[in-house]
């Protein structure tokens, strides 16, 4: 009878803990890294082999990226995929999605739209819904908090100025900075993107907050506002 593959089935020097321990991580290719999370495969496949069908199940976004796109329940339709592994799949996820966006804030300047897209681009671009976020500042530019203020469809997200100015007044804020994502990868501005931006601008100016941007996260790039000089002269 078969039994279940574990890395200890490969021959020594393709076993991805021991060529990581020899070598280090970088010379693990992508299926060996994910399969070091797996740990073992099924009856008729090893872990490594395991971790390619992975990583070639979804045809829209092949690799690692593919990971991030797929549910709980899609992962569970994958043979030899369980509820333990999708939870780690998922965690694996978020985890990237973490470390990407803490090494972005450390050069995160309320001057500079290209390190605020930094650091929302992983954990918005590969969302399949529109999400709205803000950055509230005090008066020094300082970052106070960031805040989702609402989530979507894959090409509408509602918000309106009055939920976001309140947040900022209860924070004390005195600027802020509004960022969403378009679920196509195509940060170019919709019509109800630019009336959007023009209601959060007016509202701020009546009660003397300023929306200094607006921000449109695609697929590695982004739309700045000020930067195009839409809406902000």
């Amino acid at each position: 009878m078969n039994q279940i593959k574990t890395v200890k089935d490969l021959p020594k020097s393709e076993r991805p803990y021991e060529k990581c321990m020899e070598h280090g991580p970088g010379v693990l290719s992508d299926a060996e890294l994910l399969a070091v999370i797996l740990k073992t495969g099924t009856k008729d496949l090893s872990s490594v082999e395991l971790a390619r069908e992975i990583l070639t199940i979804n045809k829209d976004y092949e690799g690692l990226i593919g990971i991030f796109h797929l549910s709980y329940e899609e992962l569970l339709k994958i043979r030899g995929i369980g509820p333990v592994k999708a939870v780690q799949l998922l965690c694996l996820g978020e985890l990237t999605k973490r470390m990407a966006k803490s090494t972005a804030r450390e050069r995160l300047s309320f001057s500079s739209p290209d390190t605020i897209a930094d650091y929302f681009m992983e954990q918005l671009r590969h969302s399949d819904r529109e999400k709205v976020m803000v950055l509230f500042f005090d008066g020094k530019h300082g970052l106070i908090k960031e805040s989702m203020i609402s989530m979507g469809t894959v090409n509408a997200a509602p918000s309106s100025p009055r939920e976001v100015y309140l947040e900022a007044l209860r924070v004390c804020a005195v600027y802020l900075i509004l960022i969403h994502n378009h679920p196509s990868g195509n940060p170019t501005p919709s019509r109800q993107d630019i009336i959007l931006t023009k209601r959060m601008k007016e509202a701020g100016e009546m009660i003397g907050i300023e929306l200094s941007d607006h921000i449109i996260i695609g697929d590695q790039c982004y739309y700045s506002f000020r930067e195009e000089h839409l809406v902000f002269s």
